[in-house]
């Protein structure tokens, strides 16, 4: 893969989509469908889907693109491929709230090696350069230009108060009881991909997750958390999280700064 070119080309094809989710976000009422697994979808999912597809495969056409909206038709595991989750946070959206984000990334051998997380009504921006370094863009987020870039890290947490930040909407006891065990100093709440970048910057130091996720789900924000020093591990062995796995579900992982002293 030319890296060179696969990142103006998910950077520009993210804030895209952004702009299509707000059209609907801002608009009138908005009709939400039950997929298949009764998850919510909306015409602004639908329509993201399709914007980021047809360019990705018009700009990488003999890579396997796998997507959420689009799952039925895939096969059951790749070992390369782009992933895609156009709205990721639908819950968020359909309530207005701002914790949405569009998500791509690029797998090779089981590694989101980069990756996207655009949140387009907070307007925050972060993704990989092409060297894997993770960044977060400022400013005007210019569709050809990019702006002012800063260089993001995870955190050197202190484990006797740590930052935790957990999904907003499926959070649940078997979750606060693992969090239990850790020395916290605070708690934040988010949705969607936005977990895996506040653990990047240096906002959270550990966000578990004791639920069903998908890879189009993970892997952009993966990808973003691995460029600032962080890692994602499976919650029952703690051994890196791998993505083609059959049917593209994810086991229970913890996202981290390496700093922090994992429990079992």
């Amino acid at each position: 893969m030319d890296f060179d070119r696969l990142i103006p080309t998910i950077r520009r094809l993210a804030l895209e989509a952004g702009d299509r989710i707000m059209e609907v976000y801002n608009g009138p009422d908005f009709e939400v469908k039950a997929k298949g697994d009764a998850s919510p979808v909306t015409v602004a999912d639908e329509a993201a889907d399709a914007l980021i597809s047809a360019g990705l495969r018009a700009a990488f056409p003999d890579v396997v693109l796998i997507t959420e909206e689009q799952a039925a038709s895939h096969a059951l595991s790749a070992k390369t491929f782009l992933i895609v989750d156009p709205l990721d946070g639908t819950k968020e959206f359909v309530q207005r709230r701002g914790d949405f984000t569009v998500n791509i990334a690029y797998v090779q051998d089981g590694v989101p090696l980069r990756g996207v997380v655009y949140a387009p009504a907070q307007g925050r921006l972060f993704y990989t350069q092409s060297d894997g370094t993770a960044v977060e863009e400022t400013g005007a987020l210019d569709k050809d230009r990019p702006g002012n870039l800063r260089r993001i890290t995870v955190s050197q947490p202190d484990n006797g108060a740590l930052m935790v930040v957990a999904s907003k909407s499926h959070r649940d006891q078997a979750t606060d009881d693992y969090i239990g065990k850790y020395a916290v100093k605070d708690m934040k709440s988010a949705g969607s991909s936005l977990k895996f970048c506040l653990v990047a910057t240096g906002e959270a130091d550990l966000y578990p997750r004791l639920g069903r996720t998908m890879e189009w789900d993970t892997a952009a924000g993966d990808a973003v958390l691995r460029g600032a020093g962080g890692q994602v591990v499976r919650f029952d062995d703690h051994s890196p999280l791998a993505y083609g796995k059959p049917g593209w579900d994810n086991p229970f992982f913890i996202a981290l700064s390496p700093g922090v002293g994992l429990k079992k």
